[in-house]
């Protein structure tokens, strides 16, 4: 039997790819590179990108096809290439960011998503390049905080792949799964749904040169802290909790999470949330609610620096509800507490980078 390219491209003409519906051929999936000797064919099929999902059932259909339709002799060898260049691997996705630095709570409800937006703000404020990610795929707050729930980012081309553009606001680079999800509805995705879109916000964005990249992590500990410190070699940590007992007892274990052995990322320190109510109308009164200096006295026992502490004052809810974050009003007391809070990061973040060697990935046991 002699074999030529028309036979081979006609079998192949009866494979669907299910992406569009259309054939191989005609979906020109089929590189130019056929080559035949004797009973021997080997070619690449193209995909869009690296990771298609129908990649292995293509190979697998396109061999069957020719097996079937020119004969069940021919060797067939199939290789793979992609239009999009590949996501550069863990580890090294983003090579012009100089810090990152993830912001984490033991519980929910101590407002780490507020400390880490004003955070973000407060680092821009002091002329650091700044992004900010919010990873709490399940329970997003950063298009609201920033009043940007209307955005929908784009993609743009560069070096060979699509990449989302982060949408800009106070001079941060934002990104959010709230932009891509209708914000009425509950995301309800398994575990790896939700860390391969984490993996796609870190990974297929173009975020460019930063200083500072923050984590707006997830409450607690679970599957979306893994995928990030098998992702990204944080810098450290930023602990947020309230002064009362049972939020300081969680915080302890956010703490350990990140000391784990096998994990090995610095705190960078602690934050005390509510730390104290000051009414408006009387500035220079405490009232502790939630206990006094809880954090602090946590801290000294950790052994890690108390990094600032931040009151309950009202108008840190309504900013946050409008899109304002506080640290953007430098005149207030909340305002200046947020900028020393990014003082005390930067300080610290400097310190450890003297001090330590760089923070590695946690690796992937199979």
């Amino acid at each position: 039997m002699t074999l030529y390219p028309k036979l081979i491209l006609d079998a192949l003409a009866t494979v669907r790819y299910p992406g569009n519906g259309k054939n191989l051929v005609e979906a020109e999936m089929v590189a130019d590179n056929l080559r035949i000797d004797g009973m021997k064919v080997s070619f690449s099929l193209i995909f869009e990108k690296p990771t298609d999902p129908f990649m292995k059932s293509m190979l697998k259909a396109a061999e069957a096809a020719i097996h079937a339709y020119v004969s069940p002799d021919v060797e067939v060898t199939i290789a793979t290439e992609s239009r999009q260049a590949a996501r550069p691997e863990p580890g090294k996705m983003l090579p012009l960011v100089r810090n990152v630095v993830a912001v984490s709570s033991g519980k929910g409800g101590v407002g780490k998503s507020t400390v880490a937006a004003n955070l973000a703000v407060a680092l821009a404020r002091l002329g650091y390049k700044v992004g900010l990610l919010d990873a709490d795929i399940f329970g997003p707050s950063v298009p609201k905080m920033f009043q940007v729930e209307d955005e929908r980012p784009y993609a743009v081309e560069k070096d060979g792949r699509q990449l989302i553009v982060p949408v800009e606001k106070y001079g941060i680079k934002l990104l959010s799964i709230g932009f891509f999800v209708n914000p009425e509805q509950a995301t309800l995705w398994r575990g790896g749904m939700a860390s391969n879109a984490l993996k796609q916000l870190v990974g297929d964005a173009d975020w460019g040169e930063l200083d500072y990249f923050i984590l707006d992590t997830p409450p607690g500990t679970s599957d979306i802290h893994l995928t990030l410190l098998q992702t990204l070699a944080i810098t450290g940590a930023v602990i947020v909790s309230t002064p009362q007992q049972v939020a300081l007892a969680d915080a302890r274990k956010g703490v350990d999470m990140y000391r784990n052995d096998k994990v090995n990322v610095p705190i960078l320190g602690l934050v005390e949330n509510m730390a104290w109510f000051t009414p408006a109308e009387l500035p220079n009164n405490k009232y502790y609610l939630f206990g006094k200096d809880g954090c602090a006295r946590l801290a000294q026992e950790l052994g890690v620096p108390l990094l600032g502490q931040i009151p309950i004052v009202q108008a840190i809810c309504e900013s946050g509800d409008r899109g304002t974050p506080i640290a953007l009003d430098q005149d207030s007391l909340t305002g200046r507490a947020f900028l020393q809070l990014a003082a005390a990061v930067v300080r610290q973040v400097d310190r450890r980078n003297v001090e330590m060697a760089p923070t590695k990935i946690v690796e992937v046991k199979k």
